[in-house]
C-alpha cells in the first residue's frame, strides 16, 4: 500500500512511546527522535535525520538521504531488492551492517507487534516467510551505538557488509563508494 498515512515530520523530537503505522510516513519521519520506537511501511526523504535514540523499523520503500546526521538509536530497513544503499546518507558517522541475532530478535518482535496491532498485510507476508525475509533487512548503526547488544559482535566494523551471500568476503566502503575484499 503506497498511502501516506502519517504526515511530514511525525515523531520529530519524540522522547518515548511506540508508533505502528499501516502505511507510509511523509518526509522527515523520526527527525531528532531521541527514544521512540516505530514500525512504518515506507517513508519519504530524510528519514531518521539527526536521530539520537530509539528504534525505527521500515518494511517498505524509503526516500533519499536516509539517516543524515544520525548519531544515536538504531534503524532497520527491509531491503529485498538491495536498493537501500542508494538512499543511505553515508557522509555521517554511521555504518550499514548485517543484522545480529539480537537485532534479528528485536526486529521480529516489533514486526509481530506491528502485525498484531495493525493487521498489516506487509508484516504478515514478511512473518510468514521469516527465515528467508529476515536476510533482507539491513541495520543502520551510528558509531555511538557499536556497544549496543543489538549491534554486537562487530564492534570494530568500519565498512558495510555486502548482502550477497556469494560475496560475503567483500565489504562496501562508504568513503570510496566501492566494494573491497
Amino acid at each position: 500500500d503506497s498511502n501516506v498515512l502519517i504526515g511530514n515530520t511525525a515523531l520529530y523530537g519524540a522522547t518515548g512511546g511506540k508508533l505502528f503505522v499501516q502505511g507510509q510516513a511523509g518526509e522527515r519521519f523520526a527527525v531528532r527522535n531521541s527514544n521512540a520506537i516505530a514500525v512504518i511501511e515506507g517513508a519519504g526523504d530524510h528519514l531518521c535525520e539527526y536521530m539520537t535514540g530509539g528504534r525505527v523499523v521500515v518494511i517498505g520503500p524509503v526516500g533519499r538521504n536516509f539517516g543524515a546526521g544520525m548519531t544515536g538509536g538504531l534503524a532497520y530497513v527491509y531491503d529485498p531488492f538491495g536498493s537501500f544503499r542508494d538512499r543511505f546518507n553515508s557522509e555521517s558517522d554511521k555504518i550499514l551492517k548485517e543484522i545480529t541475532e539480537e537485532g534479528d530478535f528485536e526486529i521480529l518482535e516489533l514486526i509481530e507487534e506491528h502485525a498484531r496491532l495493525t493487521d498489516s498485510y506487509i508484516a504478515r507476508e514478511i512473518l510468514n516467510d521469516w527465515e528467508n525475509q529476515r536476510r533482507c533487512f539491513v541495520q543502520i548503526v551510528p558509531r555511538s551505538e557499536l556497544d549496543n547488544p543489538a549491534v554486537l559482535p562487530n564492534r570494530d566494523c568500519e565498512l558495510i557488509l555486502n548482502k550477497e551471500e556469494s560475496d560475503l568476503d567483500q565489504v562496501y566502503d562508504t568513503k570510496t563508494g566501492g566494494f573491497v575484499s
